[in-house]
């Protein structure tokens, strides 16, 4: 098996997936643990996956979940990276609730992967270099043939249509309803929401032109994370800007919920070197000060100097200055870059689930119109108050 980068790096290991060729944007995830869930997350869909852990593969993989649940470890119904590049695999796993390999259950998905690759060197050129397109295939293949024949994902539109449903999904929880923009949203922010006590109404971000109108029917409105660049996703931006003109209650983004957000706003996105893709990056959060180690996975961040002066920066990235959360200095309107939902990584930051949902409920009712500038910063004082 061979890995092949855009500027000529070519690495050449064993196959421990599918034998086929696939070429996508070659990233790196620096998480220790909790490849089941990264594997799953829709944020990965259309890249070849670089695992920068040693060992992996030694606690298998889970039974498969039902058809039509959204049960955990896992974040989608199926794998969504291009394909894997490991250093050591692990064949022989032990776990109480495995029941495959990760090499069985790749192929089982027509997943390639690779290991005996130097993931260290592999990262280092990735970190000098930025984030490129890579193929991913079976050493007697031409590399030619390869470049004209392998699979790979349109990631300005065929990206978003795979990884959302394509009708809205309710899953009933409690008497507060919240409405999930889905562009490839994790399973697990439904789970966290259901876990709450919330009903959720799973909306797919094609369903632009009746966002408005299903918005009405919420008493919050939360957009997720996805893949891609959000500027290919004009549509959505400007329904969302249509709501910010209009809605009167809680709006939160998470990801790339974060980046459509500023958008909306009229704020701009640009395109990191390499991304954040990791369960310990470290923010702080602007107005309690306080830093949080957190769970991330994108390639694009919000510009902090591009907010209108009616927002303002909520989070900053500790090590590299970055936009990690956006605030609305007068509105309900809040999102971050990073996930308060984990799987995997740290929960420190899912108290952003209580304090969304305490203000839904605060503002519930008839009177949720009458909100002010103190009552839109409740979920950002109350994490003040936090050790």
């Amino acid at each position: 098996m061979k890995l092949v980068l855009e500027d000529g790096t070519t690495m050449t290991g064993r196959c421990f997936g599918a034998p086929r060729a696939v070429s996508g944007e070659v990233v790196f995830n620096t998480g220790m643990t909790g490849y089941v869930e990264t594997l799953t997350d829709p944020s990965y869909r259309g890249q070849i996956l670089t695992l920068t852990y040693p060992l992996v593969g030694n606690y298998g993989v889970p039974a498969p979940r039902p058809a039509g649940s959204i049960d955990a470890p896992y974040e989608a119904d199926r794998i969504q990276v291009q394909g894997l590049v490991v250093q050591s695999y692990v064949e022989r796993y032990s776990h109480h609730a495995a029941v495959r390999s990760l090499g069985a259950w790749l192929a089982s998905e027509g997943i390639p992967a690779i290991t005996g690759i130097d993931t260290r060197t592999l990262t280092r050129r990735l970190r000098e270099a930025g984030t490129m397109k890579g193929w991913l295939f079976p050493a007697e293949m031409d590399l030619e043939r390869v470049k004209r024949s392998a699979e790979a994902v349109d990631m300005r539109d065929e990206v978003f249509r795979l990884v959302s449903p394509r009708e809205p999904i309710t899953y009933e929880g409690g008497p507060l309803k919240v409405m999930l923009i889905d562009v490839g949203a994790k399973d697990n922010i439904v789970r966290s929401l259901l876990e709450r006590g919330v009903s959720v109404l799973r909306v797919p971000y094609h369903a632009h032109a009746r966002i408005g109108e299903l918005a009405a029917t919420c008493d919050g409105v939360l957009i997720g994370n996805g893949p891609g660049d959000p500027k290919d996703l004009g549509q959505l931006v400007a329904a969302v800007r249509g709501l910010l003109a209009t809605y009167n209650k809680p709006i939160f983004g998470i990801c790339l919920g974060n980046q459509i957000l500023a958008l909306a706003a009229g704020g701009d996105t640009y395109k990191l070197p390499y991304g954040h893709r990791g369960v310990n990056q470290p923010v702080q959060d602007l107005l309690s000060r306080r830093c949080y180690v957190t769970s991330q996975n994108h390639g694009y961040a919000v510009r902090h100097e591009s907010l209108p002066a009616e927002w303002e920066p909520w989070f900053v990235n500790i090590n590299d200055g970055t936009n990690e959360g956006i605030r609305s200095r007068l509105r309900p309107f809040f999102s971050v870059q990073f996930h308060p939902e984990a799987t995997p990584g740290p929960k420190d930051a899912a108290y952003l689930f209580d304090d969304f949902l305490r203000l839904c409920g605060a503002m519930k009712g008839p009177s949720d119109s009458r909100f002010t500038s103190a009552g839109a910063a409740a979920p950002h004082a109350a994490s003040t108050g936090r050790s």
